[in-house]
Order: structure tokens, then C-alpha cells, then sequence
């Protein structure tokens, strides 16, 4: 068995050692669990300030670990990557702006039917990127956004995140004036905020692996000290029915209302080839993956990723996509796909930890403190690459800007991304750069454009 392992995933050749590989593995999973908390709580539209979805919180608990650790393994053992998988942070937000979007007077879909056919538009996403996989067309894709629109979208949706993080934590209110500094410093779930903000922030700094996770800890912890939260009568129990959002895609609203919803099944699908090349191409330069400037067995590894999304979205969940925070695992000495097989199998454990997650997600309305930091964090983390925005070049800044501003300043992600996906293409045309870019990119302005001006105020 052990050497069968070694042989199938190529650990000796890769200089590594099965219990090297584990701890990788272990590493990776504490990284990345914070997604089992925040997940399900995005989705279902639970989290404090957000608008219930009616999709059922304890299965996508369930459906978090399942898809997370399918995609995983999946990875590990096709494409032999030491890159773990789970639904994205950005990609959650924008399927749930979807939603909003499918839920509008334009669109007319009501109840489940609005998240159910969100959910569609995701799995014919992932079968996009299969096909774009298989047909090797991902250069005609990555024309469609520019890179300084990519950073300025994940920028965007980094502030968004942070600010709901801020009004989750209390720290920031609102009222109908707009958002205000709160004036009551002496209430017990701001003092629960600052412990988990600091501590999590602190063990960033100091490079503490799970520095998120740990920080949810500390915070849960000092949640049970004041009061706020309460152990529940068991930490362990048999995973919740999960058929509430298992295989709940509406394909049949999708095709209805196709033209309006295309934008959104190509955004998904560009963030999805984005987010996949970007973090296999920095994880495998740290792993040493790379040959000649060349991922070998890159094409696998977009299969797993694109496979991944069209399962989670059978499973109820937005874009499942390859984790950055693999390279975590990585620097711990993990070289093959074995250290994303660990991963998935900590995730399928996880299931049984679902009161764990049920107690911190019950901490009382309108705020989650404990959760909060980790909204902020992650939302600080995405907008590490806004400086490689070509400011200087207009025709990309000034589009890239409003996505940046539009995203938290309309608390709408799809909102935020029509103000530049429209003015990108018209600023380009105008100084004589219109051919620069894809003919795609002049659809999806055009469409966006008619999408505002006649369907969004209906």
C-alpha cells in the first residue's frame, strides 16, 4: 500500500515523504476550514445585515465539506497538484448578488426558484470551463477581462467583504444617513470583534498556519466567556440531510431568461479560469512544479478545477475553485497530490463537526463578532494586488477604479462590475484602442448596458 502510494503520486521523484505529505495535507485544511463557517452562512443569506436566500444552512454545512473535499481529491489524484479546492471567497458574494439579480421585477423568479437557477448558472460555468479546457481556448477567455480589471474586481470584492465584516462586528452601523463609526464602545460583541480582529491579524503577521481558523477560535472562545454563545450538548453528530440543495439546479428558468442571465454565466466562468491559473501557477513556482516556464499537467489540474465547480454547483454551492492558501501547505513540505488527498479527507471529517459550526453561527442577531474578523482578514487579503492596476494607462484605471469603488459603494457586486464592464469597452473604443480587446467584452458591455437602462429599474 505505502509503496503503491509513493509509485501512483510520485513521491520520492518529487523529493518528499509520505509523513511530510500528511502534515501538508493537515496544514492546507487549517488554512482554508474557515470557508466551512462562512460559507454556508453567505449562501443562505444568514449572516447579519444579509437577506434570507432559502437555501437550508446545516446541508450547505454538509454540502461545504463534500464539495470541498471532492474537489481536493480530485485534484490530488488527477493532475497530481498539491492544491486543495472549496468554494471561493468572492465567487460566494457574487452567486448570491445573483440571486438578487434573478429575484429583481426584470428577471420576475421568485422563492427557491431564483437561487435554484443561480445555482445553474454556475454548473453551466463549470461546464464551460470544461469545454474551454478540453478545446484549449482559454487565451480567447482571458481576453474577455483585462488584468486590471481582474485585480480591481477582487479588490472590489475585498472591500465589500471587509465592510460587511465591520457591520457584522457592530463596529459600523447604518441608518438612513448611511454608515456611521457605532457610539457604543462598551458592549461585549465589539470587545469579542477586537480579540478575534487582533488576534487573527497577530498570528498573520507572525505566519501562525489556520491563523484564520485560530483567530474563529479565540473568538468563539471569548464568545462562551461573556455569555453570547453556549456549548452545544454534543461537539459531534451524524451529518444533516443534505437533499434541501442537492441537485436543485433550475435549468428550466435558465434557458427562459437566458439573455439576460449570459453576462453572469461568462463572469463566473472568467473568475473561475482567473482564479485557477493564478493560484496553480503561484503554488507550482513554490513547489518547484514548474518546467520551462510550463505547469506539466495543466490541463488536468483545469479539468479537476472545472469538474469541481460543476459538482459543487450539484451540491448547492457557487464556484468551487483552487485555493491560494494550498501554498501554505506547500511550504510545509508538501510536493504532490497526496497533500491534496489529506486535505479532502479533513474536509469529509469535518461533517461530523456540524454543532461546532452550528454554535458559532448562532451567536445572537443582528451581529456575528465571531465570524466577523475573518470577513476582514480575507477581504484585506484580496486587495494585495490592486497595485498592479495600470494606473497610468486611463483607458484600464478609470474602469478598473469604479469597479473597485462600485462594488462596496453599491453593496452590490454585479452592480459594481457593470459600472466598468460598460465604461471599459466605450473608453477603449473612443481613444482608438478598440481593437485591444475581444469582441466579448463589447457583448457584455452591450448587454450590461440594455440590462441598467431598460430591465434593472422595472
Amino acid at each position: 500500500m505505502k509503496q503503491a502510494l509513493i509509485s501512483f503520486f510520485k513521491i520520492d521523484e518529487r523529493g518528499s515523504r509520505i509523513p511530510v505529505e500528511v502534515i501538508a495535507g493537515v496544514t492546507t485544511f487549517m488554512t482554508m476550514s474557515y470557508i466551512i463557517f462562512l460559507q454556508p452562512s453567505i449562501l443562505s443569506g444568514t449572516m447579519p445585515g444579509s437577506q434570507p436566500t432559502g437555501m437550508d444552512f446545516k446541508a450547505l454545512i454538509v454540502t461545504t465539506c463534500i464539495a470541498s473535499a471532492l474537489g481536493s481529491i480530485l485534484m490530488g489524484m488527477l493532475a497530481n497538484y498539491p492544491v486543495a479546492l472549496a468554494p471561493g471567497m468572492g465567487e460566494n458574494f457574487f452567486f448570491v448578488s445573483v440571486i438578487a439579480a434573478c429575484s429583481a421585477p426584470s428577471i420576475g423568479l421568485s422563492g427557491d426558484s431564483a437561487w435554484q437557477t443561480a445555482l445553474a448558472i454556475v454548473f453551466i460555468s463549470g461546464i464551460l470551463f470544461l469545454i474551454i479546457t478540453a478545446l484549449n481556448i482559454r487565451k480567447m477567455l482571458i481576453t474577455i477581462i483585462s488584468p486590471s480589471l481582474q485585480y480591481a474586481i477582487a479588490g472590489g470584492i475585498g472591500l465589500f467583504i471587509a465592510l460587511l465584516g465591520l457591520r457584522n462586528s457592530g463596529l459600523v452601523v447604518a441608518n438612513s444617513g448611511g454608515l456611521f463609526l457605532t457610539s457604543d464602545f462598551h458592549s461585549k460583541t465589539l470587545l469579542i470583534f477586537a480579540i478575534g480582529l487582533i488576534s487573527t491579524a497577530a498570528l498573520q503577521s507572525l505566519k501562525i498556519r489556520g491563523s484564520i481558523l485560530w483567530g474563529i477560535l479565540i473568538a468563539s472562545a471569548a464568545a462562551l466567556a461573556f455569555g453570547k454563545i453556549h456549548f452545544p450538548s454534543s461537539l459531534v453528530s451524524a451529518p444533516p440531510d443534505i437533499s434541501p440543495v442537492f441537485m436543485k439546479m433550475d435549468f428550466s428558468s435558465l434557458w427562459s431568461h437566458l439573455p439576460l442571465l449570459i453576462p453572469f454565466i461568462l463572469i463566473f466562468t472568467v473568475m473561475n479560469v482567473f482564479d485557477n491559473l493564478g493560484t496553480l501557477v503561484g503554488v507550482g513556482t513554490q513547489a518547484g512544479l514548474m518546467k520551462d516556464n510550463k505547469l506539466p499537467n495543466c490541463e488536468k489540474a483545469f479539468a479537476a478545477d472545472a469538474c469541481g465547480t460543476a459538482v459543487g454547483a450539484v451540491l448547492g454551492h457557487s464556484t468551487v475553485t483552487s485555493y491560494i492558501e494550498s501554498a501554505a501547505g506547500v511550504e510545509n513540505g508538501g510536493r504532490t497530490g497526496f497533500t491534496a488527498v489529506i486535505t479532502g479527507v479533513c474536509f469529509l471529517l469535518a461533517v461530523f463537526f456540524t454543532p461546532v459550526i452550528g454554535m458559532i453561527a448562532n451567536y445572537p442577531a443582528p451581529f456575528n463578532p465571531i465570524t466577523a474578523p475573518a470577513l476582514v482578514i480575507v477581504g484585506a487579503m484580496m486587495l494585495r494586488n490592486v497595485s498592479k492596476i495600470s494606473w497610468d494607462d486611463h483607458t484600464e484605471s478609470i474602469p478598473a477604479f469604479l469597479i473597485l469603488l462600485g462594488i462596496p459603494a453599491c453593496t452590490n457586486i454585479g452592480d459594481g462590475l457593470a459600472l466598468g464592464l460598460i465604461t471599459y469597452p466605450a473608453i477603449k473604443l473612443l481613444t482608438g484602442k478598440g481593437r485591444e480587446i475581444s469582441w466579448l467584452t463589447y457583448l457584455i458591455g452591450a448587454i450590461l448596458t440594455l440590462y441598467l437602462v431598460f430591465l434593472r429599474t422595472m
